[in-house]
């Protein structure tokens, strides 16, 4: 494998996130040969429903999505903790990944769950959630690669997570992780 293809899910839409600065600060750790590309366009897609789910006929949102799914390799998911759960623009995200049910381009994919949130919890509710619903839609879950953000408006209220020694040496072993699966997958 020469190059590996990383999918970043931001469940947060808002331009200044923190969760959304911590996937680019991600995508700084990447050592040579692997790519984290930040998924976009993730608040244009319907919710699903498979009355708009029709081959041939499916919203170009989703589409775009579902390849950019398929042309990853592991996918690394952001989560914010929205009402103690998964924001619904993630969920939905997750959703048209797994379709076709049992064939949509999320089957087998190893994935990695970051949350992160402005209490001490450090969305593990919604990072829970989001572990379930990967699992549930056919993603191979890599637990050793979880990680857990708290009270990030004190710790990233003046600097972006980039300017965080720290935050990028966790960022960078979480990344490390979720290669080494995605390597184990493709020679199992």
């Amino acid at each position: 494998m020469s190059q590996t293809r990383l999918l970043a899910l931001v469940g947060s839409l808002r331009a200044g996130s923190i969760n959304r600065q911590l996937a680019e600060a991600a995508a700084q750790t990447a050592p040579e040969g692997v790519e984290i590309v930040l998924a976009s366009g993730l608040g244009d897609i319907p919710f699903y429903n498979e009355d708009i789910d029709v081959e041939g006929d499916v919203p170009a949102a989703a589409t775009a999505l579902r390849e950019a799914v398929a042309a990853a390799d592991g996918l690394l998911v952001f989560v914010p903790e929205y009402n103690g759960s998964i924001p619904a623009v993630l969920k939905n995200a997750i959703d048209w990944a797994s379709r076709p049910y049992g064939a949509g381009p999320i089957k087998g994919k190893p994935a990695a769950v970051v949350s992160a949130s402005i209490s001490q919890n450090a969305a593990k509710w919604a990072h829970g959630d989001t572990v379930k619903v990967l699992g549930v839609a056919g993603a191979s879950v890599v637990e050793s690669a979880h990680l857990h953000f708290g009270t990030i408006g004190q710790r990233f209220g003046e600097a972006h997570p980039r300017d965080d020694a720290e935050a990028l040496t966790e960022l960078a072993a979480t990344v490390h992780e979720l290669v080494e699966a995605v390597k184990a997958s493709v020679n199992a």
